[in-house]
């Protein structure tokens, strides 16, 4: 996990404090998949910038992921650029609006607010490429590797007094 001491830096109100630190990405999991950022370390942009009512936070780097596929289940690999900004309120008076959640102890948790932003910017569908067939549904094969059509199976004879009343109608 990596944070940012904010006792250890010297900005008044009015100035703005900036630096590159390495951030820790911890995997995390989108819709019971697992997905890494490699690599796992990664550099970032870390601006403070202290106002009379509060402080701005601004992080920006790049991710890149890898994880399966939504359809075909191959290894996707997602560049993530990353901007964020936080907000926290020198007297917030409770207003959760006016804090930010990765501020505790005058600590600013990097780790998990790049986790959040980089979750933020995903797409809804992580796809190892634009156009992915994804698997078959009747046999499994991958359709990207392997593209086919089954024929249609034959109706269940069960069936055929239903078939016969929508012939009629």
């Amino acid at each position: 996990m990596t944070t940012l001491d904010l006792r250890t830096l010297k900005v008044r109100s009015g100035e703005q404090w900036r630096d590159e630190r390495q951030i820790e990405l911890e995997p995390f999991e989108l819709g019971g998949q697992r997905y890494v950022a490699v690599p796992q370390v990664v550099p970032a942009e870390v601006t403070v910038t202290r106002a009379s009512t509060g402080t701005v936070f601004e992080l920006r780097f790049d991710a890149r992921l890898h994880g399966p596929c939504f359809r075909c289940l191959d290894d996707a690999v997602l560049d993530v650029p990353v901007e964020a900004r936080e907000y926290q309120a020198a007297n917030p008076g409770g207003d959760e609006e006016l804090q930010s959640q990765y501020l505790a102890d005058d600590k600013l948790d990097l780790s998990a607010w790049a986790r959040d932003t980089i979750a933020l910017e995903l797409p809804d569908k992580i796809l190892c490429r634009p156009a992915c067939a994804g698997l078959c549904a009747v046999c499994g094969k991958n359709l990207n590797d392997e593209p086919h059509d089954h024929d249609e199976p034959e109706p269940d004879t069960r069936w055929s007094a239903l078939a016969d009343l929508k012939e009629k109608l």
